[in-house]
């Protein structure tokens, strides 16, 4: 299973369940609970795997919790395992642990997933956000799925001119953004 392939089903599910699918959501929790094992368990000291099924519910509890604050539009993985991250140093830090949560924290998640590509794909998300909707379809199609600008083009009914500059001043607002954010 790819990375695209589970965030789908994993975000499928959870789409599901928000809409009152109690089947779709007892399915989501059981996926979630063996990403998670994995996770933490890959994260935590050996003298801390006793603490791993807590910190495996309290995780799941905070998803139940939190799951009305999802945004249907965001990538559902990257949502999910903020929360874990978030547990995970709160664990760590009642713990003292402060420094072994920060440096343990860059590992893969899952054999899928790995943590900085979904902290990138938020941030991407996040920067994207702040552009106007055209603008912002112009750079996911060809920036990130790689579509090309004849495709685009044809497929939003502008030019191939227009869909280049279309990027280019989002790549260039993108850029103006970042240099006041740094």
């Amino acid at each position: 299973m790819t990375t695209a392939q589970s965030e789908e089903a994993l975000k499928a599910l959870m789409l599901l369940s928000l809409d009152g699918d109690e089947a779709a959501y007892r399915h989501l929790l059981t996926g979630l609970r063996v990403l998670l094992i994995g996770y933490y368990s890959r994260r935590m000291a050996a003298a801390a795997k006793a603490d791993m099924e807590d910190l495996v519910q309290e995780t799941l509890l905070a998803l139940h919790s939190r799951r009305s604050t999802y945004d249907r539009e965001r990538p559902f993985t990257a949502w999910f395992f903020s929360i874990a991250r978030y547990k995970l140093i709160d664990h760590h830090r009642g713990r003292g642990g402060r420094r072994l949560a920060e440096t343990e924290l860059g590992e893969e998640i899952e054999s899928d997933f790995s943590e900085d590509v979904l902290t990138a794909r938020m941030d991407v998300e996040r920067l994207l956000d702040g552009l106007p909707l055209r603008q912002r379809e112009l750079i996911r199609q060809v920036k990130l799925e790689g579509q090309s600008v004849a495709d685009t083009a044809n497929r939003t009914g502008q030019s191939e001119s227009a869909v280049k500059v279309g990027i280019h001043r989002a790549l260039r607002a993108l850029a103006e953004k970042m240099r006041g954010a740094s």
